[in-house]
């Protein structure tokens, strides 16, 4: 079964995360991808993290999935012609440099789009191509703390916090990057050119912080760090069970604290004036929150989340790694996958995201080694895959064809 993006070649000239997570996505779906690395080094991220077996990292086999390798150095002449002959017959290239430096050494997308008018080029950085912070260096903590989720993150009493992946900032500017260069695609269809996607790190978490900016903007009232609870109802929040584990509760509305009240028989909450809306439950937060830990105390976790669940109340266990690698409910959908590779063995990597009935991702390979493939070699499995595609696309009818590479004179089908 053919994946929606075959056919779409992809030139990662990344490095740490963004853009090459970006990368990963589209080659989960079917894109043809290329990753060019610095020779004898590689990406960084080969280094970064956990080492596995074969000397490169577990992070970096997990999460540069569904690509091949080629070695260039972009600052020496002759490998930017290299990297100018892929960029020729690309439709895609992801850099994420400082902003100025792929034009210093004569590869910024004005140049290239001259080489290839239908490029569409992915281009990440701390603070995005234009502002007064435009050349400023950045990675996924400072975005972070640029866009205020740092301040939000951690209890009221202690300095700020970390949210628990130190590459967040990374994975969402990624994810919407890959979103940019489909959005782009589609707009090629109509009009033949390519176009620049500009992704700033911090522009994803700062979309994520849902009303935070636009209360302060309209009030002048900002919001401080809460812990594990947030601002907008109660209770939702970490409880503690008998068993020394912790339970998530997280009631949105008065229907779904009043199934609460009834699964921990304190039916009279409801009535009570401190407990019966989420504004007052919200001015009540202590109270509110004690009766739910005792609850919560006198139960296993099982048990707790059990009841909830049976009464439609939203919960769960904060799992630990181990449990969630356990879960049935992730072996059903497929949220982490078993492969095996040639160089160490099995690995368990997460799961290809979205979850596409009809034509699926899939994980074909875990991360490429260094310098694997020629530039000879790539070009010449494009234009083999080029001339299978041109071959489907006749017998196909309008509207189906792949979204891969084509000349300008080709863009009218499409329309």
């Amino acid at each position: 079964m053919m994946r929606p993006l075959e056919g779409l070649r992809v030139v990662d000239a990344a490095t740490i995360l963004a853009g090459p997570f970006a990368a990963s996505i589209l080659g989960e779906f079917g894109a043809s991808v290329v990753k060019v690395e610095q020779p004898g080094v590689g990406d960084p991220m080969r280094r970064l993290g956990t080492p596995g077996p074969e000397g490169d990292t577990y992070w970096w086999w997990s999460d540069t999935r569904n690509k091949t390798s080629v070695e260039l150095d972009l600052r020496a002449p002759t490998d930017a012609d290299a990297f100018r002959s892929l960029v020729a017959e690309a439709d895609v290239v992801i850099e994420n440099y400082r902003t100025g430096t792929m034009d210093r050494w004569g590869l910024g997308f004005d140049r290239l789009r001259t080489i290839n008018p239908r490029l569409i080029q992915l281009s990440v950085s701390g603070y995005g191509r234009v502002g007064p912070l435009a050349q400023a260096a950045g990675v996924a903590r400072i975005a972070e703390a640029f866009a205020g989720m740092t301040h939000l993150t951690g209890e009221p009493d202690r300095a700020p916090g970390l949210s628990g992946s130190a590459a967040l900032a990374d994975y969402i500017c990624g994810l919407y990057g890959a979103l940019g260069v489909m959005l782009a695609v589609e707009a090629r269809r109509g009009t033949g050119r390519g176009q620049l996607v500009d992704m700033a790190l911090y522009d994803g978490i700062a979309r994520f912080l849902d009303e935070y900016v636009t209360v302060f903007a309209a009030t002048g009232v900002g919001r401080d760090r809460m812990g594990s609870e947030t601002h907008r109802s109660v209770p939702h929040n970490n409880f503690e069970s008998a068993d020394a584990r912790w339970v998530t509760i997280a009631c949105t509305n008065d229907k779904m604290f009043d199934r609460l009240a009834d699964v921990m028989h304190r039916q009279e909450l409801t009535s009570d004036p401190r407990f019966a809306t989420n504004a007052a439950r919200i001015a009540n937060r202590p109270a509110v929150n004690a009766v739910v830990a005792q609850w919560v105390a006198s139960a296993t976790a099982d048990a707790a989340v059990a009841a909830c669940e049976a009464a439609g109340v939203p919960c769960s266990v904060v799992l630990t790694a181990a449990e969630y690698l356990a879960h049935p409910q992730v072996a059903a959908r497929d949220s982490v996958l078993r492969l095996v590779d040639d160089r160490f063995g099995e690995l368990v990597v997460p799961g290809t995201v979205p979850r596409l009935t009809e034509t699926p991702g899939r994980v074909d390979r875990l991360g490429a080694l260094l310098g694997e493939s020629s530039i000879d070699e790539i070009l010449a499995q494009w234009r083999a895959s080029a001339a299978r595609s041109a071959d489907r696309s006749a017998a196909q009818p309008l509207g189906h064809q792949p979204l891969g590479h084509q000349g300008a004179d080709d863009v009218a089908t499409h329309r």
